[in-house]
């Protein structure tokens, strides 16, 4: 089996580090410990009390099962029986592929997307078709290009909602006609759902209230601002998720009792965490808009209240070289497009701190100055 190398996690893996103003990433700024364990009011009393009396064994094997219901009340037809715990959603995303994916078994994948939904497929044997988005159609998929490269055999469409890297968000009415034909074909649906739009969460719909064979997965790394604890899950169906345990026992035995502890309290309280984050992704949303309109360089769909972006930079050289001065001389740092396989165009992540995104942005301008 071959697989191509991870765009995104190999430059991150070589340059985040390095970085002063690290503007690439799409988690909604991390938080502390401190932050975390303020949420029930008490420090965290809570959380220790029952984490002094747990054992350091292994963890529940597919979550416990107060984390299962937690997770199962994000969706309004999922069982907390049907819910996987993984190691993120990268985790999650395996997992699915690796359970229902073969030899010779048709793909459609989002282009660009993550690239575990178009990758992980080809390196199984299957035959991958891109369904392409495009800028001048704002980032949105064309529902006729899905009916062209739909086949009889097709077995499964994967698609990333929000999308990483342009932010742009599928609405409840686009999902039931993927479904519709999804459902002629009795193809799958993948949907990588971990970015949720929180200008308005409820125009959000998850593919598993959907539609029976629809697979979601999630984690508490980019909506949820807790990207440390690498905790994620699968929900589908009853079928599909005993089939998920075959295959996730040869790959994690469970994720940690600290984790787990730590994941479910997270979930508890997602009302506090997404009422700072909502004012976080509204805040810096207006900063980033206001910087796009007086940077001549600069051009974006804007996204939907979620935390990434996808501007298009004019720069007369190679994107890649670029975002590596950038970061050496200014500490700034960016995902170059071609990582996407969009040269032109760079990851701009624009929930960080405030005072790191102001700073980034500054710099990149000043920067971007020496081409006028």
């Amino acid at each position: 089996m071959k697989i191509a190398g991870f765009g995104v996690e190999e430059w991150l893996n070589k340059w985040e580090k390095s970085a002063t103003y690290d503007i690439s990433q799409s988690t909604i700024s991390s938080m502390t410990m401190q932050e975390a364990l303020a949420l029930d009011g008490q420090q965290g009393a809570s959380f220790y009390q029952q984490l002094d009396q747990e054992k350091m064994n292994y963890g529940w094997i597919e979550g416990s099962p107060e984390f299962k219901q937690e997770v199962a009340k994000l969706y309004a037809h999922i069982d907390a029986d049907n819910i996987l715990q993984t190691n993120g959603a990268t985790g999650a995303n395996h997992l699915a592929l690796y359970a229902l994916i073969e030899p010779g078994d048709h793909v459609i994948s989002e282009y660009p997307s993550y690239q575990q939904l178009y990758d992980i497929p080809k390196s199984l044997g299957a035959n991958v078709d891109f369904w392409h988005i495009h800028e001048d159609q704002n980032w949105y998929p064309d529902i006729n290009e899905l009916k062209s490269l739909i086949r009889p055999n097709t077995k499964m469409i994967c698609l990333n909602n929000a999308n990483n890297p342009t932010g742009t968000l599928l609405d409840k009415a686009f999902l039931q006609q993927v479904v519709e034909l999804a459902r002629q074909v009795d193809a799958y649906v993948l949907v990588d759902e971990v970015y949720l739009p929180l200008d308005d969460p409820d125009q959000f719909t998850s593919i598993v209230d959907l539609y029976d064979k629809g697979i979601a997965t999630n984690s508490l790394s980019k909506t949820y601002s807790m990207p440390g604890i690498r905790i994620g899950w699968t929900a589908s169906n009853a079928t599909v998720a005993d089939l998920f345990r075959k295959y996730r026992d040869y790959t994690m035995i469970c994720a940690g009792v600290f984790n787990d502890l730590m994941a479910t309290y997270i979930l508890k309280h997602r009302d506090q965490v997404l009422a700072r984050n909502r004012q976080l992704v509204m805040n810096n949303l207006a900063i980033y808009r206001d910087w796009i309109d007086s940077e001549p360089r600069a051009s974006v769909v804007m996204p939907q209240a979620v935390s990434t972006s996808f501007p298009k930079l004019d720069v007369p050289e190679d994107i890649e070289a670029f975002c590596i001065r950038l970061l050496k001389e200014t500490g700034v740092l960016l995902v170059p497009g071609n990582r996407f396989d969009m040269p032109g165009h760079v990851r701009l992540g624009y929930c960080a701190d405030e005072a790191t995104l102001r700073e980034g942005l500054k710099r990149l301008s000043t920067f971007l100055r020496q081409y006028d």
